[in-house]
């Protein structure tokens, strides 16, 4: 995880108490830094009430130890108690993770709570003149990094299991109308090339190994038992290896695309290492009649090379990203709940997709114009389906019939939040060309047969599964948001109901400041929903 750039605090301490005047003037007083001095041997518990502290002196006292309350300080960013006789660090101090600078030089510590490997950001650690321990001075003779990351891993985790998830219900199948009934999971597993220290330093190496996480990822799928799964960062070793074959035991059938970039390696060792997006549906449920697949880059190319579109070509062709289709025959099981039994022999169609879009924040741009040729081409895949599995039905008559011949599923890391505009077009069916997040990129070229009126429109009717339902999706030290998406065809599918977050206060109490984490093996929670796929549907509700 990039370090964000720390100023340390002016060692001249220039502080000073502000004038009455300058009171009476309702000039703001900001002190968030405090320093203690005078062969100080106690402090005062009023101390630990001022959480809004950045930096705090206490060195050259007499403090004998650091009390558990330090642990309040959370935004302390500098800690000094160097020069004094301290000789037991709490474990509370692993609470400041904030910490930037911990200076404990010229004390009598010999031990290391292990908490203080979740001081994560700590780039100073100060431990000289102390007379330490063997096992820790041989880790800070190193490197202070090296021994956070042994205190670390030592650390053991005692806390309750994550409680079960809550159902939400949100509506109830057509009544009298047989459906097919079925669940569907979307699930970044976060792939093991990118599960790094240096991503997630706030958790333990061996928590990060994917040994360790694709227990926790297996367990995560198999208990939610969806019907069809959709996976984003699905290593291509991985997926021949382990889910394919695990998942196969559980009665399904997959299909699966590697990142574009998988074309320019050479060796087969780098290939393994690609991540893609795989789709898993129940065989009992479910046929595969036809899959489609979309590499953004190359469409891009193809885009950027007919137009001399320079954007086009330099931001848009560069980024490998990639989505991948399945059309789906229902089968008899999936109507075993049905409101109203179904006429033998009854079948019906389903396209479902998952993508994942780029994932820089900077490049909001790229997201939106990967988005809008997923859809181009989702509607080309409709289109073809619909011509070859409904041979005998006459041709639509226009684009809104056309990409609503079939229900479509949408699932997908999308990196993009609710107030984005990739939201905004999938949801609403409509973009204004001047959107912030085209960031002034000139498109013109391509968006010249694709706008009316400088409105950008497609003409799927999308829901999200999930909108205004949780406060994220992605659980980070850094970001926590909604980028992972459920869109589903309201036209076509009653949704039932989603599968809620862990309680928020399971995280609060056992301070979970971001995932993975020993109980959490991915940084995406998995979404999980339920529909009906009514056999004349009603008008969307």
């Amino acid at each position: 995880m990039p370090k964000d750039k720390y100023e340390p605090p002016n060692e001249r301490r220039q502080h000073r108490i502000m004038q009455r005047n300058e009171v009476a003037e309702g000039k703001p007083s900001k002190w968030s830094e405090l320093e203690i001095f005078g062969c100080v041997q106690n402090l005062s518990r009023n101390l630990w009430k001022v959480e809004w502290l950045t930096v705090l002196y206490l060195n050259n006292n007499h403090l004998s130890h650091l009390p558990s309350q330090i642990g309040n300080l959370v935004n302390l960013e500098h800690l000094d108690a160097s020069h004094n006789f301290i000789n037991v660090i709490p474990p509370e101090i692993g609470d400041l993770v904030n910490l930037r600078e911990l200076k404990l030089a010229s004390n009598r510590i010999r031990e290391l709570p292990c908490e203080l490997g979740k001081c994560f950001q700590l780039q100073t650690l100060d431990l000289s003149n102390n007379p330490l321990s063997f096992d820790v001075n041989k880790y800070y003779s190193e490197s202070s990094s090296k021994l956070l990351s042994a205190l670390m891993d030592s650390l053991r985790y005692e806390m309750s299991m994550p409680p079960n998830r809550p159902w939400i219900p949100t509506g109830s199948p057509d009544k009298d109308v047989p459906a097919a009934v079925f669940s569907v999971m979307c699930y970044n597993v976060l792939c093991d090339k990118l599960c790094t220290k240096a991503m997630y330093a706030y958790c333990p190496t061996w928590a990060l190994s994917w040994d360790y996480r694709k227990k926790g990822i297996m367990n995560d799928i198999i208990r939610g038992n969806a019907d069809i799964l959709t996976l984003q960062e699905v290593e291509t070793e991985q997926y021949h290896n382990m889910f394919f074959p695990e998942l196969a035991d559980h009665g399904y059938d997959g299909i699966f695309l590697p990142k574009s970039r998988v074309k320019t390696m050479n060796s087969d060792k780098e290939k393994k290492s690609v991540d893609g997006c795989a789709i898993f549906y129940k065989k009992n449920k479910f046929e595969k009649v036809n899959e489609y697949q979309i590499e953004f880059s190359q469409l891009a190319t193809k885009e950027g090379a007919s137009n001399t579109d320079t954007d086009m070509i330099n931001r848009v062709s560069t980024k490998d990203n990639i989505a991948i289709v399945a059309v789906l025959r229902t089968k008899p099981d999936v109507y075993q709940n049905s409101p109203v039994p179904a006429p033998k022999g009854l079948t019906q169609m389903l396209m479902v997709s998952t993508a994942h879009i780029h994932w820089d924040p900077q490049s909001p741009d790229v997201k939106l114009v990967q988005t809008m040729m997923l859809v181009e081409e989702l509607q080309k895949f409709v289109k073809e389906a619909s011509m070859q599995f409904r041979p005998n039905a006459p041709p639509p008559s226009l684009d809104v019939d056309l990409c609503n011949s079939m229900p479509l599923i949408l699932c997908g890391d999308f990196n993009s939040l609710p107030d984005s505009g990739v939201y905004e077009f999938l949801s609403k069916g409509r973009l204004d060309i001047s959107h912030k997040d085209f960031e002034g990129q000139n498109y013109q070229v391509f968006m010249k047969d694709r706008c009316a009126n400088g409105i950008i429109n497609h003409n799927f009717n999308l829901t999200s599964a999930y909108k205004d339902v949780i406060p994220f999706t992605n659980y980070t030290f850094d970001f926590k948001g909604v980028i992972d998406y459920i869109f589903y065809s309201d036209q076509h599918l009653r949704l039932h109901g989603v599968m809620g977050l862990q309680d928020e206060e399971w995280f609060r109490a056992n301070k979970i400041i971001g995932c993975p984490h020993p109980f959490v093996p991915s940084d995406h929670f998995p979404l999980f929903a339920e529909f009906s796929l009514p056999v004349h549907p009603q008008r969307p509700r």
